[in-house]
């Protein structure tokens, strides 16, 4: 009884907020105070779905860590299965459950124990979820926690419907690569497997993308299509607006030679061929080259163009790869591992190089890696899990390659 009378005014105090505050976000963020206060948790957040990108947003939050410049799929996590479907998810032992996706919270030092996720459902339709994690006193949320929860999220969503509030994350940047609702199927005996999931990404002009994932996850056959090495089953790719989702060969070769420029582990340096030659077998097939010996002055190997590579060390060599890249002057670069079979201050150098084509070049780089640490550089993080394209972090504030620490 005690409980339903506190939860009560708990629920007139949110409603006072949401009614007579003048500023919506405002009134959302002292009502989500006031429910983490009486549910006496840990966290807070109300995620609002943008419709113009499929993402959810964390719009406010209590006791966490700024996660403001993380989005994620709708339908992926708990959030975004409580968005499109609608239903309530009380969770007691969320790590347990194969839906909960706890990186987001972990990055932000949240162990998630508890769960409870309701949808903001606005008369019309979900537009997002209102999400509680962990009780201080360590039990488990109960069906009057709950329901004071639903109705908050009511309140909440109906008064956002009446008020409108601004969604998501504002990209003003031009975008270079659009994926429209990506898939990829692959035939093997007979049966038909879907790596890619529908990917929706926009891949913006001079920005580095780190691509993170688990293996399997689809980050190679992302890459791959983006870079004209494979075709996509279904949605559509747009380069500087122009469809790319189904081209010609005589349109791949061109893209390929002229438009990006790739880094691989492995290096796939020519052995016979001297570091200058190497990159200068390149400049002879592209349009409007730098003049090599730029190029890999530009990585800091201008007395090494005369050796060849089993006279570079991995390093070195994987710098002639990055000047053979840059020689194209190439709007993209696309790294796959780069870093992966060099020691911590060789992997810095290439680092370092690949930064500076950023900065100085205005090209767009995406990287693959397994590295968390080498994310803190980029500008946009991009997490897939199982086809999708989980979350996407934004880095208000990058850090230089020297200052990588792992």
């Amino acid at each position: 009884m005690e409980n339903k009378k506190r939860f009560a005014k708990a629920t007139w105090q949110i409603m006072e907020q949401l009614l007579e505050e003048d500023r919506l976000d405002a009134a959302l963020a002292e009502s989500l105070t006031i429910l983490i206060r009486e549910l006496e948790s840990e966290v807070g957040i109300i995620w609002l779905l943008n419709e113009q990108d499929g993402r959810l947003h964390p719009m406010f939050y209590s006791g966490i860590a700024d996660i403001s410049n993380i989005s994620i799929e709708s339908g992926s996590g708990i959030e975004g299965v409580v968005t499109q479907s609608g239903k309530s998810v009380v969770l007691d032992q969320a790590q347990e459950d194969p839906r909960f996706e706890g990186s987001i919270f972990e990055e932000n030092g949240i162990t998630v124990r508890s769960m409870l996720c309701v949808p903001l459902y606005d008369l019309n339709q979900n537009i997002g979820c209102l999400e509680i994690i962990n009780k201080k006193n360590r039990q488990t949320y109960d069906k009057e926690e709950q329901d004071l929860c639903e109705h908050t999220a009511s309140l909440a969503a109906i008064t956002i419907g009446e008020k409108g509030l601004e969604i998501g994350h504002t990209e003003e940047r031009e975008v270079l690569i659009s994926l429209q609702n990506v898939t990829k199927e692959f035939q093997s005996g007979g049966q038909t497997s879907r790596v890619l999931k529908g990917i929706n990404l926009n891949i913006y002009k001079g920005e580095f993308l780190v691509v993170l994932g688990e293996s399997g996850c689809g980050k190679s056959t992302m890459m791959n299509i983006i870079g004209g090495m494979d075709y996509l089953t279904d949605g559509r790719l747009l380069v500087e607006g122009k469809d790319y989702s189904h081209p010609t060969d005589e349109e791949l070769t061109k893209f390929r030679r002229n438009y990006i420029g790739f880094i691989f582990q492995s290096y796939n340096l020519m052995p016979n061929l001297s570091a200058l030659d190497n990159i200068r077998f390149i400049a002879e097939i592209c349009e409007n080259p730098l003049a090599p010996e730029e190029a890999l002055s530009r990585v800091g190997l201008a007395g090494k163009g005369n050796s060849f590579p089993s006279q570079l060390s991995g390093g070195q060599q994987q710098r002639v790869a990055i000047a053979r890249a840059l020689v194209k002057r190439p709007k993209l670069i696309l790294a796959d591992e780069p870093t992966a079979a060099l020691d911590y201050e060789t992997s810095i150098e290439v680092l370092s190089a690949m930064e500076e084509a950023v900065k100085k070049e205005q090209t767009t780089v995406i990287m693959i890696t397994h590295n968390p640490e080498i994310a803190k550089m980029a500008d946009r993080v991009l997490k897939l899990k199982s086809g999708r394209a989980f979350s996407i972090k934004h880095n208000a504030s990058p850090l230089k390659a020297t200052e990588l620490e792992w």
